[in-house]
């Protein structure tokens, strides 16, 4: 690495979090993503134009 990059405390102690958990967590949490991001690729936006009664 050429640049060294400066973390904020907050970003340290996230790292250290993820450090910290196990393999089955980051499994867990990663299959948690995916299926999030497969639900917003299929996911299609439709709007329905506003009805005064």
């Amino acid at each position: 690495m050429a640049s060294e990059q400066k973390l904020s405390p907050d970003e340290l102690e996230l790292i250290k979090r993820a450090l910290k958990s196990s393999y089955k967590e980051r499994f867990e949490m990663t299959t948690r993503l995916y299926k999030v991001q497969q639900t917003m690729k299929r996911a299609q936006i439709t709007h329905k134009p506003f009805i005064n009664k």
